[in-house]
């Protein structure tokens, strides 16, 4: 039996890696310049003309790869979240995680007056996922402390987490209006989610927190199966039920402010994908985390190749692109619960 669930996952896996593959190639290929696959090889090996190196290695790479780091890290945070809270709907965008890493970015675009979407200076691009880890903290920190009453109720959580969300949210729109016109676009585009613009620094910026988190998060795999038994059970096995719990918060936390720093509030992403991943492997962490990881960065990369060629050469944000799909999946979970 455990050789046929082995086999099975690998093949899971498998499946998984060939599909981020033909879209990172699809991905190169297509753009407002269309580059052949015969030419994005003859690129990738050095051969290519000076438009594609350019098109290919300064532009689309790293947001290819952006995009497979922020699905990676929503994913896997939606993951540990729903474990942690034995609930399918808890995902860091709902529960307001990530708009309060997107409001303490917003915030500190508004003191730089701007300019960290000027390129002026590249400190600002490795400053900004502290800056979205701090606001991440900060709202777990009141969702915990509001939603604790003699533990932790996940339906409690959830309620407490949607209206910190609600009121990060407001508080953002509140700093939006304060922008110049064209600064509020640039805002507004990225607070819906988006990976345009993003360079080889962004990727040096989150690549070492996603891996290194991702990485802890497979480690404490055991953890979240010892907590999906309940409360006492965990505890009956030697698990300090409180002290791992706020452990592996912290961990969704850091991989979704860190995702968000970069990517803006991509919502539905950390709720889909592990429950297609559940789907796919059954309900144990140490599989479910990659499964999940792979599972969401495939549907970002899918949905950024569409966000920037269905309306070419201007582009939909990504987060429009996800919701459009995480909204009627939210909505069966809202009426299968």
């Amino acid at each position: 039996m455990n050789i046929k669930k082995n086999k099975k996952f690998i093949i899971v896996i498998a499946i998984l890696v060939a599909m981020i593959f033909g879209t990172f190639l699809i991905s190169l290929n297509m753009g407002s310049l269309s580059i052949s696959p015969g030419d994005v090889i003859k690129t990738l090996i050095g051969q290519g003309s000076k438009a594609h190196e350019i098109a290919i290695f300064k532009l689309r790479l790293p947001r290819i790869v952006i995009g497979i780091l922020v699905g990676t890290a929503l994913a896997v945070a939606g993951t540990i979240l729903q474990g942690v809270t034995k609930n399918d709907l808890a995902d860091s965008g709902i529960l307001g995680i990530n708009s309060g890493a997107a409001l303490f970015v917003v915030i500190y675009i508004f003191l730089m007056n701007g300019n960290v979407y000027d390129g002026v200076s590249n400190l600002t691009i490795f400053t900004m996922p502290i800056v979205a880890l701090s606001g991440a903290l900060f709202g777990a920190f009141l969702i915990y402390i509001l939603a604790w009453k003699n533990g932790i109720n996940s339906s409690r959580l959830l309620l407490v987490g949607i209206g910190i969300n609600i009121a990060f949210t407001s508080i953002l729109t509140i700093f939006q209006l304060r922008f110049t016109t064209q600064e509020f676009n640039r805002v507004m585009a990225w607070t819906n989610g988006s990976i345009w613009g993003t360079n080889w620094n962004y990727v040096i910026a989150v690549l070492p927190f996603i891996l290194v988190i991702t990485l802890l998060a497979m480690y404490k795999s055991r953890y979240l199966d010892a907590l999906n038994l309940g409360d006492e059970v965990a505890t009956g096995l030697g698990v300090e039920v409180e002290k791992e719990r706020v452990k592996l918060i912290i961990l969704a936390v850091v991989l979704a402010g860190v995702a968000t720093s970069v990517a803006g509030s991509i919502g539905f992403l950390g709720l889909v994908a592990p429950h297609i991943a559940r789907k796919l492997v059954g309900p144990k962490h140490k599989k479910l985390i990659p499964t999940a990881a792979l599972v969401g960065s495939t549907i970002l990369l899918v949905a950024d190749t569409i966000a920037r060629n269905i309306i070419a050469p201007r582009e939909l944000s990504v987060g429009i692109v996800v919701a459009i799909i995480g909204v009627p999946y939210f909505i069966y979970l809202m009426l299968t619960d």
